[in-house]
């Protein structure tokens, strides 16, 4: 059976970079190749031809490959909030949780890159995410554009495409083998429960920073 589940319309399912099992992939016949979905907090890099997707509101997923190996990944990550009497912003010398925590979504996703082989001087990056879904929010997408844009410019990173801000939640589906990303910008209607799923995530990133040290990731 278990053979069975993994092929499907004759295409092996590939298997996954060591260390990102557990993440789901599944069959999409619509673009007639494997996917894997990534949560918020998650990231997934892989060298096959399968494709990567997720849905944002204000979180933001950067999308990394290298042309010439056609490996590439990506990730899904919100900035937490400072704690009440914090030393402010993130962009702060000394850092912070927040810095702690962005820093290791995108070095995360770098390094697993570099692991495969890939060359930082070859990096082709896409930027997606960052909308203010619901105006009673604080505009959290903002600050997590600012932190994702000034990461890459100090690691000097261009960014070769982005859709960034605006008002609404967005579909990301990536494939790192060509570059080509789908992106669909969905409904306002789509924007309340995508905005209820990053709050608790929000507040889970709240209540693990509260610890002299930080668990980004589950």
């Amino acid at each position: 059976m278990s053979r069975l589940l993994n092929r499907v319309a004759g295409t092996p399912k590939p298997p996954a970079v060591a260390g990102f099992d557990g993440i789901q992939r599944y069959w999409d016949p619509g673009n007639d190749c494997w996917m894997a979905k990534i949560l918020p907090g998650e990231y997934y890099v892989t060298r096959a031809a399968e494709a990567v997707t997720t849905v944002l509101g204000s979180c933001i997923s950067a999308c990394i490959r290298d042309p010439q190996l056609g490996c590439g990944g990506m990730n899904h990550f919100m900035l937490p909030e400072e704690a009440a009497g914090g030393n402010g912003s993130w962009n702060e010398a000394d850092g912070g949780a927040s810095t702690r925590y962005g820093s290791y979504a995108m070095e995360s996703l770098v390094n697993e890159l570099l692991k495969l082989g890939a060359r930082r001087e070859r990096f082709e990056i896409k930027l997606f995410g960052g909308g203010r879904i619901l105006p009673t929010m604080t505009d959290v997408g903002l600050r997590n554009i600012a932190f994702a844009q000034s990461f890459l410019k100090l690691e000097g990173f261009k960014v070769a495409a982005q859709d960034v801000g605006d008002v609404y939640p967005r579909r990301i589906v990536y494939f790192p083998a060509t570059g080509r990303v789908l992106l669909k910008h969905l409904r306002a209607i789509d924007s309340k429960s995508i905005a209820s799923r990053e709050t608790q995530y929000r507040d889970k990133l709240v209540t693990s920073t509260a610890g002299n040290d930080v668990e980004l990731f589950d």
